[in-house]
């Protein structure tokens, strides 16, 4: 079986060895040593904003929501995992949709502008695939507005637009460290904020709102990761480098191999240091789509339509028309990327497809 993903595992004995330092100290939880030189080795190597690492990828876009959403109106993507959208309305407010750019996939920054309103309170934008948005752009907006930033970076670690880490645009950025990401934790996330007083709220908020062990700031939630995860992270951390180099042999594989007269590609925007974390595909109609992924799943080969269905169809929220976004998330295939991934493997893959799209 070839999954669209397979979780990166370092050496068992040099995991053991991370995790002997909390079980050495009896230490599991609440910041240990673990989780705080995890945050310094990320923050260091890719020259980070303020940052903290969370038990998971979508409670620090709640986190913020919950500081910066007001219960207003936020203008977000429709083709995002469907956790953008569900965090909005969890946190009392509405999301309010954006089409998106058909070549880029993120948020097409030249319709926001007319999505916002007097309720309007903030824009929680994704970097999709690793992709980043019009940072500059959606920063004027919101500067003329007086609105907040919220990027979803969920599938951003390591990304580098304009020499600077993706993570330092915005109010606020996320990301996750779940177990298919590029880099993991096992179950686990971030979230990275330049505004000192805005980072308190942040730091606060995740941890109950204490304010040291008997005084509390305001309302908070239990967001904090185990050291049982940051060994892991730790782990994984310093395998980043051969990481990223196997996943672009990969990436490389198959825009040699693949058939790109009749299939399409995500465009990764100009100066971006692209970390590989997907390989999207679009073909030109969902009929063949579907085509091509029962000729794979037939071999054993599960790709993923990621992301699928375009968010402003689900039955939670108000529908909008968004003919970019739904008609890309008809079309959209993410094939096996992971390090480990055969070249013989990626050659039966890419056999499939282009054979599949002569039918």
């Amino acid at each position: 079986m070839i999954n669209v993903t397979k979780t990166f595992l370092p050496e068992k004995k040099k995991f053991q060895q991370i995790l002997d330092r909390a079980w050495d100290k009896v230490w599991l939880t609440n910041r240990g040593e673990l989780t705080l030189e995890l945050e310094e080795k990320i923050q260091k190597k890719y020259a980070t904003t303020n940052m903290l690492i969370t038990n998971n990828g979508t409670i620090p876009i709640q986190i913020a929501l919950k500081l910066l959403g007001n219960q207003g109106e936020i203008i977000t993507t429709p083709f995002s995992y469907v956790a953008t959208t569900s965090a909005i309305i969890w946190e009392y407010c509405k999301p309010v949709f954006v089409d998106i750019h058909p070549e880029f996939l993120t948020i097409d920054e030249t319709k926001i502008e007319a999505a916002i309103t007097s309720k309007t309170t903030a824009i929680l934008a994704t970097h999709v695939f690793g992709n980043p948005c019009e940072v500059e752009a959606i920063e004027h907006i919101a500067k003329k507005h007086n609105l907040k930033v919220i990027y979803d970076a969920a599938h951003c670690f390591g990304v580098v637009y304009k020499n600077k880490s993706i993570f330092n645009y915005g109010d606020v950025s996320t990301c996750s460290f779940h177990a298919t990401k590029v880099f993991h934790t096992g179950e686990g996330g971030a979230i990275f904020c330049k505004d000192e007083a805005l980072f308190h709220q942040l730091f606060y908020s995740h941890n109950f709102g204490h304010n040291g062990p008997l005084a509390f700031h305001g309302v908070g939630i239990n967001a904090k990761i185990s050291e049982l995860q940051s060994a892991m992270g730790l782990a994984v951390f310093d395998e980043m480098d051969y990481i990223f180099e196997e996943r672009k042999k990969v990436t490389d594989y198959y825009l040699k191999t693949l058939d790109f007269s009749k299939l399409t590609s995500i465009k990764i925007r100009p100066q971006t240091d692209w970390n590989y974390s997907y390989f999207p595909i679009i073909f030109e109609s969902e009929k063949v789509l579907l085509h091509v992924e029962k000729q794979l799943k037939n071999e054993n080969i599960t790709p993923r339509r990621y992301f699928y269905p375009s968010l402003n169809t689900v039955s939670f929220v108000e529908k909008m028309d968004m003919p970019i976004s739904e008609s890309i998330a008809s079309r959209i295939l993410c094939l096996p990327l992971y390090v480990g991934l055969k070249e013989h493997d990626l050659e039966r893959i890419s056999t499939i497809i282009n054979t599949s799209l002569l039918c």
